[in-house]
């Protein structure tokens, strides 16, 4: 059985996304969108949403035409035609050869769930997206085991660490202090480092309370 992971992300507000766009001009929510490719217009891609609010807009200020196809009640299906390589979060992800499985929307958020087959194409996507859209949430992970159950997984971004925070907890970890019984002790890790005792606990407990902020927060989603 595969081992891959799935994704579930969040990002506010983002570029090039017409469905968000839409979403955050009528102050509602999208659950359900699709899309398809004209054989005879290969470059070209028709997508559809369903977005449910209280009141519409007359008007999208968007730099596509949304058209309206469909009313449920509540909700109204709009159509709109783009070019294919627009850039969105979609096309980012589906760079990669992971196709997006659902696609929602609240207000000017943007939620999307993808499937990666490792750890390293999740790296590569998270990493992509990272570059593209700062506000970039990572909602949820879950590794398939092969007794059918799941493994929920935390994705800790590099970046909230300074250079200097990485490099101590890099090399306290080579060194083996934090294992049992420790291989090295802080003063011998701190001159590994050419700095004091008191700087090399200072920049340890600063990277490790982000850590495990990135860890709390994410066992409580």
């Amino acid at each position: 059985m595969a081992s891959g992971i799935r994704a579930e992300i969040k990002i506010d507000d983002p570029t090039n996304c017409v469905v968000t766009a839409a979403s955050a001009a009528a102050q509602g929510q999208v659950q359900s969108v699709s899309k398809s490719t004209n054989p005879n217009a290969p470059t070209r891609v028709s997508e559809e949403f369903m977005l449910e609010a209280e009141t519409y807009p007359e008007s999208f200020d968007t730099d596509v035409e949304l058209s309206p196809v469909f009313s449920y009640g509540s909700s109204s299906v709009y159509r709109f035609t783009r070019d294919l390589g627009r850039g969105c979060p979609c096309e980012c992800i589906e760079g990669h050869d992971s196709p997006v499985i659902d696609v929602r929307t609240r207000g000017s958020s943007l939620f999307l769930t993808f499937h990666a087959s490792d750890m390293a194409s999740l790296q590569a996507i998270i990493g992509d997206l990272q570059d593209r859209y700062s506000n970039l949430d990572v909602q949820r992970l879950l590794q398939s085991q092969q007794d059918h159950s799941e493994q929920h997984l935390v994705f800790v971004d590099r970046s909230e660490l300074t250079a200097r925070q990485l490099e101590v907890l890099e090399t306290a970890h080579r060194m083996g202090y934090f294992e049992h019984p420790k291989r090295a002790n802080a003063g011998e890790v701190a001159d590994a480092l050419d700095i004091s005792g008191s700087t090399f606990t200072e920049h340890l407990a600063a990277a490790q309370t982000k850590l495990l902020d990135s860890i709390l927060e994410y066992d409580q989603t």
